[in-house]
């Protein structure tokens, strides 16, 4: 019985110290003390061969391998890695609560490339699924805008102000606020994201008002009444001081809200809430207290230019105020009609935000695609492995000028363990070696889907990232079903089914699934107690034997190069795949 073989390895493969040589009390005369071992755990797959289960007294023996077939195998075989089809070993890295992404991946590669330069030769190293390198993009182009906006800026305030000393004054509180800015996220424990990025690029605008107007004003008050720059900034900040602070509150006030929001979506929007009131109010300080003192000392009068780029420019901007003004005028003599298309303009609004389509998070090209697949109930490894196969062949074959690697693991998905589902993960190439729409990542997921779903033997789907990782496992949206008191779990699953097949049915959907695996079968084993006690068996004995023969039953530990390892017995495969068996 398997309960044989394991007290026969649990008694021959362990570590005994007998004592030890001077151990005290000792002689005087004693002059060296060593730990006594008898015996060491066993370390190779022959010496666990010859372990004796039973043995007679004319010498006859019955060792391991008479009866079983040792290897030297793995622990666990519930779930199998493959990259481009060949096996693989796979390393899943999840990102602690405030951890930063970016640095994790840093310091994960560096730690990998040391392991890499002691690994045997033929091994490589892959990274199918690496959610920073589309973080990274994001974040450059952000910082890219953010330059441009700056430049843009700083060229509209020339082009209107025609003076580089009034220029370079609102340009110089740019880069104080944005310093300042940087100081308040460091304050709150915020990083550097697209979030905040974003917010700072929509700051730039609006962080440059306040400057500007407390700058024309001064040159106004220059132009008209003769004062010199400083007598002229008293003035100015006098007349405009009250609506600087107005204008920064009212702005504030807007997205203020913002900050509060709960879930996920104050999660999200928070960020760029304080980012962007942060700008607006150091805009303000900025303009109360460094603009001023700049006007003061660096501004001069520049007479209109007349001539050149300028004068024309001028030219046509008088005429188009002029037209400007008389627009307004025309518009205040028929303030009914006015009314009359204010509020055909506002419910023209509120129809097209009824008729848009709306969504939480804008759906991106990551560079990546994920591929669930699900066999029936109580399907095989091989199956599934076969299954694997056809997805792998299809995206290297039929998707391969978009393709980098695919990453698949048998007996492992979003929806659960077990031999009948898997996942793949795909690494698409760089967004610069796939142009056009019909090879961006959710384009190629529909084509995978509708290909792929043609294989009989399982359910196969494809889906992109979440839009935010960690809201979700994909994305689209989860919703569930709550059953109400009287109805039973069959009834449900028939709801569920039903609710499925319809909305496969609707344009505006795909995809849609039950987030879960297949009821597994079961069979029920039952016990003759009575003809077992007849036979000399305790009901242990049989329980114990069904558990080691079928499930796998821990014995000890093994030294293997140095490490230590576990030791299993388990029923071999041949005498496990049948039902039969179990008689």
């Amino acid at each position: 019985m398997p309960s044989d073989v394991q007290s026969a390895i649990e008694a021959q493969n362990v570590q005994v110290t007998a004592g030890k040589i001077g151990a005290l009390p000792s002689p005087d005369t004693q002059q060296l003390t060593a730990t006594v071992r008898a015996q060491s755990r066993l370390q190779t797959v022959d010496q666990f061969k010859n372990i004796i289960v039973k043995s007679q007294s004319d010498g006859a023996v019955v060792r391991i391998k008479d009866v079983a077939r040792v290897e030297m195998g793995s622990e666990d075989y519930t779930a199998i890695g493959k990259l481009n089809g060949h096996p693989s070993a796979g390393v899943a890295v999840m990102l602690s609560p405030g951890a930063n992404a970016l640095n994790t991946a840093t310091l994960v590669k560096d730690k990998i490339a040391e392991f890499q330069r002691n690994m045997p030769q033929g091994y490589d190293i892959a990274y199918p699924k690496d959610s920073t390198e589309f973080i990274k993009i994001s974040v450059e182009d952000v910082i890219q805008t953010l330059f441009e906006a700056i430049v843009l800026v700083v060229c509209v305030m020339y082009l209107f102000l025609q003076n580089l000393r009034a220029t370079l004054i609102p340009a110089l509180a740019v880069p104080v606020v944005l310093l300042g800015t940087f100081g308040v996220l460091a304050l709150f424990g915020y990083s550097i994201n697209t979030l905040t990025l974003f917010a700072m690029v929509l700051a730039i605008g609006l962080l440059v008002d306040d400057a500007i107007v407390v700058v024309e004003n001064v040159e106004r008050i220059m132009r008209d009444e003769g004062l010199p720059a400083r007598e002229a900034t008293e003035k100015s900040m006098g007349e405009i001081s009250g609506a600087l602070v107005a204008i920064a509150l009212v702005l504030s006030a807007v997205f203020l809200p913002m900050a509060f929001f709960g879930g996920s979506t104050g999660v999200i929007y928070r960020q760029f809430s304080i980012t962007i009131i942060s700008a607006m109010l150091l805009s303000v300080v900025v303009a109360l207290t460094l603009t001023p003192a700049l006007c003061g000392s660096v501004l001069q009068h520049v007479p209109p230019h007349k001539k050149g780029f300028f004068g024309a420019f001028n030219r046509f901007y008088r005429r188009t105020e002029d037209k400007y003004q008389r627009g307004v005028i025309y518009v205040l003599r028929r303030a009914a009609r006015t009314m009359g298309l204010y509020v055909v303009l506002g419910g023209g609004m509120a129809l097209m935000m009824w008729k848009l389509p709306g969504s939480f998070l804008p759906t991106e090209d990551q560079g990546e695609i994920m591929v669930q697949y699900t066999l029936p109930a109580g399907a095989t490894a091989a199956r599934t492995a076969e299954v694997n196969r056809q997805i792998v062949d299809w995206f290297l074959i039929n998707e391969k000028a978009n393709t980098d690697v695919i990453f698949t693991v048998d007996g492992f998905s979003f929806s659960g363990s077990g031999q009948n589902t898997g996942m793949a993960f795909v690494s698409l190439k760089n967004w610069s070696q796939r142009k056009g729409a019909e090879n961006t990542a959710q384009a190629i997921a529909l084509r995978a889907t509708k290909e792929l779903g043609t294989i009989r033997d399982a359910t196969v789907f494809a889906m992109t990232p979440p839009a935010v990782d960690g809201l979700g496992q994909s994305n689209g949206f989860t919703f569930e079903l709550l059953a109400n008191g009287g109805t039973d779990r069959e009834t449900l699953l028939q709801m569920r089914n039903q609710l499925i097949e319809k909305a496969n049915q609707s344009p505006e959907l795909h995809s849609v699934r039950a987030n879960d695996l297949p009821q597994m079968p079961q069979l029920q084993v039952d016990i003759d107690s009575n003809k077992a006690v007849s036979l000399g068996l305790s009901l242990n004995d049989v329980t114990d034997t069904l558990s080691s023969a079928w499930g796998g039953t821990y014995v000890n530990d093994f030294i293997d190069r140095g490490r230590v390892k576990k030791v299993y017995i388990q029923g071999d495969s041949e005498f496990s795949f049948r039902a039969v068996r179990l008689r």
